[in-house]
Parts: C-alpha cells; structure tokens; sequence
C-alpha cells in the first residue's frame, strides 16, 4: 500500500513538473505595440498593419563613435534595442552596458538586430571620446553605434519618441537632465514593441526571447 502511494505521488510530481516546463517555455507570437507614454499594450492580429497616425521613432541624424552619420535610415529593416546613457556616469550606466553587451554577443552575427545607446551629455561624449569608450567596452562597431549631436535633438527623442521616462511617471521640463535605465525594442518599421529594465537580468533576457519572437513574426 505505502509503496503503491508513493508511486502515485512520484507520478503526480513528475506531470507537474512536465506541466511547468511547458508554461515556462511558452512564448506569444506576437509582440504589442506602444503608441504613448503609459506603455498600454496594443494587439494586432498577424497581417493587420498600425493605422498610419500610430506612433513611429521620428527622424533623426547623429554622429557614431567611427564619425559616421547615423540616420533612422541606418535602422531601415532593421530591429533595434536603444538606450539612453554617457560615458563618465558612475551610477547605472556601467550596469546598463554591461547588459546591452550581453545583446551584441547574442547577436553579433545577426544582421537584422542593431543597438543604438544615445550619450545624454552630447557636449563632452564626443566622437573620439564615444570611440576610446567603445575600445574599453569591447563595443562592435557594425552591431552597435554609440552616438552624440544636438543635445536637444536627443534629449527630444529620448523622452517624445522613445517615452524612456514618461513610463515611470517622471514628468521633466526639456532642459532637465535625461536619465533613464530603460532599453527599448523598435521593429523594422520603426513601432515601439517592449520597454524593458536594463538594470535587470531577468528583463534583459526576456528581451533576448522578444527580439527571436519579433524576427519570427516580421
């Protein structure tokens, strides 16, 4: 009797853990979209392309750690993670680049998935400073472009095309310094897909797991 009873509940154990397995593993298909600053997610069924009014990344032109111009063209048909960061912050930036290397590494073959970190201090990150904290990190140039130009021009994409702080409920005047720790998913047609913490290795690697999901479904 104590031996059939065990079998029982070494069976009952064994689907359970059959059953977590698959809830774990389980990923949408689909990705939503985002359109405004409280991140609501949107769902669209496959096939059915945004209304043309819906929120895109807006053009922009700037200046890559090689002296490159780096356009919303260089991202055509691209899907790309973008942050905002500098180069002598001593708080959270170092964390943050940390974790989007671990994107470049996962990847640096992947012609279809670029990174784009924006210097939130434009006047001292310039193109040879960008490029010697490009050597230090190890950054791979065709994969991921660090960039500098107009600090307006930046500090405008950052908080009315990107919403990097408007998530956490920080409402800022144009001249406050920008200082956020989310990355953001842009697809190929420049639509916002997932914001995520860049701090945390858990979101980075959900991340990782939306970036395969998005190149499946485009």
């Amino acid at each position: 009797m104590v031996n059939r009873m065990l079998m029982v509940l070494a069976m009952l154990q064994l689907l359970s853990c059959n059953v977590d397995s698959e809830v774990n593993g389980s990923r949408v298909d689909r990705l939503p979209f985002y359109q405004e600053a409280t991140f609501t997610p949107l769902w669209m069924e496959a096939g059915v392309a945004p209304p043309d009014t819906f929120h895109r990344i807006g053009p922009f032109e700037l200046l890559n750690q090689e002296g490159e111009t780096v356009t919303e063209q260089t991202f055509a048909g691209k899907i790309y993670v973008a942050d905002f960061f500098f180069t002598v912050c001593p708080g959270i930036c170092p964390k943050m680049t940390d974790n989007m290397k671990l994107l470049q590494d996962e990847f640096l073959d992947d012609d279809e998935v670029l990174l784009l970190s924006h210097s939130v201090t434009p006047k001292y990150d310039s193109v040879p400073v960008l490029k010697r904290y490009a050597e230090e990190k190890e950054i791979v140039s065709r994969k991921w472009h660090l960039v500098t130009g107009d600090q307006q021009a930046i500090y405008k994409l950052g908080r009315h095309d990107y919403f990097v702080e408007e998530s956490l409920g920080l409402k800022k005047g144009e001249d406050d310094f920008l200082h956020t720790e989310n990355f953001v998913l842009v697809d190929k047609h420049r639509y916002i897909r997932g914001i995520y913490n860049g701090l945390n290795k858990t979101s980075v690697n959900q991340l990782i797991a939306d970036i395969r999901t998005l190149k499946y479904e485009e």
